[in-house]
């Protein structure tokens, strides 16, 4: 019934080359990136755990294992990284292993929905039973973990800028689905935490100067909110791509633009994210006469983010007896 499936790249080896599985774009920089802020969230915990211990401060022995959690999320990052660049290229992954930048996406944002949820049981126990905090000690702590993520902000956020500039943008989207959510996901983590720690800076001053102790506790649970509010979106997004789910965005629009200017119809058409701003599309449709399929594959080419096209025509005899099918 049905033409032979026909990859785009079969004749148009300019646009879409037929042998590039991993469908990558550089993350060299972000990947360094990743590691410098790895560096530094390791040091800061070993000096806060170590000058705990020999201070006897449980303020910073807490902030220290807290800033563990930081430094378990950097290294999902750099080893989602360093598994893709190790793996690139590799036949035995279909799409190549683009979508290991979800899946460690995904696996942070279990890591800080777990640290909310920890920070909204602390925060619910501190106001039943207050403890004594020790106000110099613990803003000592503060400041220094707000420096230390301002500065792994500013790292990650600098490299997030120019990874995003490798590919195109796509409207609204380019800062979802479509970026590189291994290092979105890194950055939340040190936005998070330098959140919470300015949260804590000014509750730690209104409750040394104003004998507002009670401000503690609730504006670590507010924190906690927001921070489980990020987690859950940023695990809806990775999920979404981890499970193929249907990309409606402007380049869906601009494939049914480009067939209507041709004068065909889709009567299947699947379009689905490899690899960050790298996208695949099956797309089956009701040939006419009139129709120029060279130059459709060539426009369908030569939109930048669709690293792999499989194009199959079925004449309109067979398209109206029949409805195409996935298979």
């Amino acid at each position: 019934m049905n033409t032979p499936h026909r990859d785009v790249q079969d004749t148009n080896v300019s646009s879409c080359p037929t042998r590039q599985p991993d469908f990558l774009v550089s993350q060299r920089q972000a990947e360094r990136a990743v590691g410098h802020v790895l560096w530094l969230s390791a040091i800061a915990m070993l000096t806060e755990i170590v000058a705990g211990h020999l201070t006897g401060s449980m303020a910073l022995l807490a902030d220290g294992w807290h800033m563990a959690t930081h430094v378990a999320a950097m290294g999902i990052s750099a080893f989602a990284y360093m598994y893709m660049r190790r793996h690139a290229g590799q036949a035995h992954y279909s799409f190549g292993p683009g979508k290991v930048s979800y899946l460690a996406a995904y696996s942070s944002s279990l890591l800080l929905a777990g640290v909310a949820l920890a920070m909204l049981y602390e925060a619910a126990s501190r106001l039943q039973a207050p403890h004594v905090i020790h106000y110099d000690e613990a803003l000592a702590v503060a400041v220094l973990g707000l420096v230390v993520n301002l500065l792994s902000a500013w790292l990650l956020h600098g490299h997030d800028h120019d990874h995003d500039h490798d590919h195109d943008h796509d409207g609204d989207e380019q800062a979802h689905g479509h970026a590189d959510q291994n290092l979105r996901a890194a950055y939340i983590h040190v936005v998070a935490d330098a959140i919470t720690s300015v949260a804590a800076i000014v509750a730690l001053i209104a409750g040394k100067w104003a004998g507002m102790a009670w401000l503690d506790p609730v504006m670590a649970a507010l924190g906690g909110v927001l921070i489980l509010r990020w987690a859950w979106r940023l695990a809806g997004e990775s999920a979404g791509v981890l499970l193929d789910r249907q990309i409606d965005s402007h380049l869906m629009h601009d494939i049914h633009a480009c067939l209507a200017r041709h004068g065909v119809r889709a009567l299947d058409l699947h379009l689905w994210l490899l690899a960050p701003g790298r996208h695949a599309l099956l797309l089956t449709l009701a040939g006419a006469p009139e129709l120029d399929a060279d130059r459709l594959r060539h426009e369908l080419g030569a939109m930048a983010t669709l690293a792999h096209v499989t194009l199959d025509v079925v004449s309109r005899e067979v398209s109206s007896v029949a409805p195409q099918q996935s298979l």
